[in-house]
């Protein structure tokens, strides 16, 4: 099969085309010829010899895929040769065949694409697991997300106005305000222009947001205290600037606030299958309407890999980057 090598790692230039055997299944797995896969930052950061895969992972790029089901494990009776899925892999998405756990595998949505299917796992797991079982994200509560116009960005502010709440967003120019806004955002602040702790302390009438979804870091952890409300969540999923910081850690007992996060690879096979089940429960007939659906910026051929994370590190893209797979 074909897939992307990146040997010991460094920047985009040391992605090319390889060939392998096809990915050998164990227990509990199924074998996916892959038509499309996302292109996310654990990606570039695996890329850059920064992020290294867990031991018993692939060492192959890529955590989300959508396909046909090719191959499965004898012990596999939910899934059947044949059928369209997505899934959320351990790694290995870069190819032309994946070995996923048959329990992070999940059923097309009614009237989505391949395409749109395999831009959904990573960013929906994660928004899922963060905004809503960590972050308790409620009816009628006040958050604010991050990078707006990421993949992340852009599924949490529609799934959180999905279960009517209120979104505040942080982006880099006027076109990404402009876009979040269309998606959902009740206020979105060009962070270049303006203050956005006071921005977003003017807009909810000093009162502050019960969520703070970042993955930002560095500088913007303290400010996130301050700006968070009573009762008050932060969840922190990544971080662009540094993980270590310096913050005033008062608000966080005068104000009784969490400040939590987490991590999606790490996680046991059950764990991850527990978020898709809540997904399929939760947001499958959501995604079937045609709400809450992912934005796609950007298709490269599996050959072009490289183009796509050197897009994926300019920040230039609104939504999700994606390698078509399969050769049409």
């Amino acid at each position: 099969m074909r897939y992307i090598e990146h040997g010991n790692g460094g920047d985009a230039s040391v992605m090319h085309l390889a060939q392998s055997e096809q990915p050998a299944l164990r227990g509990g797995e199924v074998l996916i010829e892959v038509h499309y896969a996302g292109v996310n930052r654990p990606d570039v950061l695996q890329r850059a010899g920064a992020y290294p895969p867990p031991p018993d992972a692939s060492k192959v790029l890529g955590l989300e895929v959508a396909g046909i089901i090719v191959n499965k494990a004898p012990d596999v009776t939910q899934w059947h040769i044949g059928d369209r899925v997505c899934a959320l892999t351990p790694g290995g998405g870069y190819a032309e065949y994946c070995a996923a756990p048959a329990e992070h595998c999940l059923p097309i949505p009614d009237g989505l694409s391949l395409l749109e299917a395999a831009a959904l796992p990573e960013n929906y797991f994660t928004v899922w697991a963060n905004v809503f079982e960590r972050g308790q994200l409620k009816q009628g509560e006040t958050i604010l997300v991050h990078g707006g116009s990421s993949g992340i960005g852009l599924t949490a502010i529609q799934i959180a106005r999905e279960f009517d709440a209120r979104v505040i967003t942080t982006v880099g120019n006027a076109e990404k305000a402009a876009f979040c806004e269309s998606k959902g955002a009740d206020l979105a602040i060009n962070y270049h222009e303006q203050d956005f702790v006071a921005a977003v302390m003017e807009h909810t009438q000093q009162r502050g947001v019960d969520v703070v979804l970042d993955m930002v870091g560095g500088d913007y952890v303290d400010k996130n205290i301050h700006l968070l409300a009573l009762d008050g969540r932060l969840v922190q999923i990544a971080f662009l600037r540094d993980s270590v910081c310096r913050i005033d850690a008062l608000p966080i007992m005068s104000k009784r606030l969490t400040f939590t996060g987490s991590t999606m690879r790490p996680r046991t096979i059950a764990q991850k299958a527990a978020i898709g089940k809540a997904l399929q429960n939760q947001l499958w007939h959501v995604l079937a309407d045609g709400r809450c659906k992912p934005v796609i910026h950007k298709v490269f051929p599996l050959a072009e890999a490289a183009a796509a994370h050197r897009l994926m590190e300019s920040s230039t893209h609104i939504g999700k980057i994606m390698l078509e797979v399969k050769e049409s």
